[in-house]
């Protein structure tokens, strides 16, 4: 779910029990993503402790938002653009 700076504001105990329930809240600047709420206990151990896989287990777990969700071809396509801005 996520939410603007003011909507957080207005609704934050809404949105507290929502987490607390195991949600995981974005909140944005301007349809920006800038923070997700979690519920504590639900993080990942740090990254000096991570093994290269849990990377790979916590963005299955985490997915961006569909607004903000590229395919592994927009991604390349987009490399190769910026690549080729700098040429």
């Amino acid at each position: 779910m996520q939410v603007n700076v003011l909507e957080a504001k207005t609704h934050l105990s809404k949105i507290l029990r929502q987490v607390q329930a195991g949600k995981d809240v974005v909140i944005a600047h301007r349809g920006t993503p800038v923070a997700r709420l979690v519920r504590v206990g639900s993080n990942v151990a740090p990254h000096s402790s991570r093994k290269e896989g849990d990377i790979v287990s916590w963005l299955r777990d985490h997915p961006l938002p569909a607004h903000a969700a590229r395919s592994p071809e927009a991604i390349e396509a987009g490399l190769h653009d910026e690549a080729a801005a700098w040429d």
